[in-house]
């Protein structure tokens, strides 16, 4: 079983927010070689046993384009590509992007009070 649920319409997205007061999403584009280092980087931090603990969701940002305008537009987030976001209670509160998305930068953010 994955550690993450795969992001493929508008509705699921909502419905992914609404289940989970915390929840991290990363935006892959999966035809692009930062992108998959980056993600590369996510998927250990969701193997660790914090990252076992938090719900996380992945967008297609080409193959589900509509999904990442969405979510860029419902946060007030510039798209970019790779992206994770750590969003609590329907709000972002913590972002990051390219090669700056490190399993352990995503750890230290989903463990911080905000």
């Amino acid at each position: 079983m994955k550690p993450y649920v795969l992001i493929e319409s508008r509705e699921q997205m909502e419905e992914f927010l609404a289940g989970n007061d915390k929840l991290l999403l990363f935006k892959h584009s999966t035809r692009c070689p930062v992108s998959a280092q980056a993600f590369d980087e996510f998927q250990r931090f969701l193997n660790t046993d914090a990252g076992r603990r938090v719900p996380a969701a992945v967008v297609h940002v080409i193959e589900q384009r509509d999904v990442s305008n969405t979510v860029s537009e419902r946060f007030g987030i510039r798209h970019e590509s790779p992206q994770v976001m750590w969003i609590k209670e329907g709000k972002v509160v913590w972002y990051t992007s390219h090669s700056n998305i490190t399993a352990e930068k995503i750890g230290r953010a989903v463990s911080e009070p905000r």
